[in-house]
């Protein structure tokens, strides 16, 4: 299967998901000069790319129909599904040497489903989930972990290079939504770290702004603590990541612990701690709202701070 030579102004990248990161990773190719065109669910979310000159589509089969590279990244690994597999996926418009890249963080099993079949119809399919959220997508500085046949990446490699900053090719397919899953894992234990500690500071009595000077440079530094902790003391929950979706990527960890026999207690405590806070209507919030969730366990009158 021939690859695709890269060039700015030849080189037709389609684009589904213009939701909060997928929307900024987008721009970025546009800005670099490939003509794009892209398809959303809400026309309306991708009305600012097409304002830039992005062209639409009305379906992800259209989107591959015009397009020499595919990029998806979408919600649940069954909308990846149907955006690939649906009788109006990408698969039924995509021709041979096209290449497909799903960014989306989904079931390392499906990662390899869709690249077999996409093999068979002469379709090169890479999985490439990304990490950074909506601060890493605007300012094109995501880490991108990439799984697939390493001389179809290497050739796609400058669209990479236009979104993100720590680029690493991990394996065959599936291995980039493995790596994805070992971050997710990383996070969720961080993120109940930095909320447990603010809610102890806060009961303390202590001012946690002048805290957070003592500890995010030293051992106890964390992107979370960098990056979340003043948006919880600010009372800010506006989504980065949405909580409903990283209750997804855990339940897809879990998934493939049990299929490992792979005990992770942790993982499995954060896990229910975020069902209830999505049980109490905070799905659509930004992760950072955790700590609503353990003050509620201790009655905290937890409060922006000042």
């Amino acid at each position: 299967m021939a690859l695709p030579e890269v060039k700015p102004g030849q080189t037709r990248i389609g684009w589904i998901g213009t939701g909060v990161m997928g929307n900024s990773m987008c721009g970025h190719l546009l800005a670099a000069g490939y003509p794009c065109t892209v398809y959303n669910r809400t026309r309306e979310k991708a009305a600012n790319l097409m304002e830039r000159g992005a062209r639409w589509a009305d379906s992800p089969r259209a989107v591959a129909e015009q397009s020499d590279v595919v990029f998806t990244i979408v919600g649940y690994p069954k909308d990846v599904r149907e955006v690939y597999l649906g009788e109006q996926g990408i698969l039924a418009g995509a021709r041979p040497g096209t290449v497909i890249v799903d960014m989306t963080t989904s079931e390392p099993a499906l990662a390899v489903e869709i690249y077999e079949a996409a093999k068979a119809k002469g379709v090169h399919a890479v999985d490439a989930p990304v990490s950074g959220g909506d601060v890493g997508a605007r300012e094109a500085r995501l880490s991108i972990m990439i799984g697939g046949d390493e001389e179809v990446v290497r050739a796609i490699w400058p669209l990479f290079e236009c979104m993100g900053k720590t680029i690493v090719y991990q394996g065959p397919a599936g291995s980039g939504q493995h790596t994805k899953m070992v971050n997710q894992i990383l996070v969720a234990g961080t993120m109940i770290s930095v909320c447990e500690a603010l809610l102890y500071g806060y009961k303390a009595g202590l001012d946690l702004n002048t805290v957070l000077k003592s500890v995010s440079s030293g051992a106890a530094g964390s992107w979370t603590l960098s990056n979340l902790a003043p948006r919880m003391l600010a009372g800010n929950y506006e989504p980065g990541f949405f909580v409903e979706h990283f209750v997804k990527d855990m339940e897809i960890a879990l998934n493939e612990c049990r299929r490992m026999n792979l005990a992770l207690p942790g993982l499995a405590l954060v896990h229910q701690l975020y069902v209830a806070l999505k049980a109490q209507g905070r799905g659509r919030n930004g992760t950072q709202a955790l700590i609503l969730a353990l003050a509620e366990l201790s009655r905290v009158d937890w409060k922006p701070q000042t």
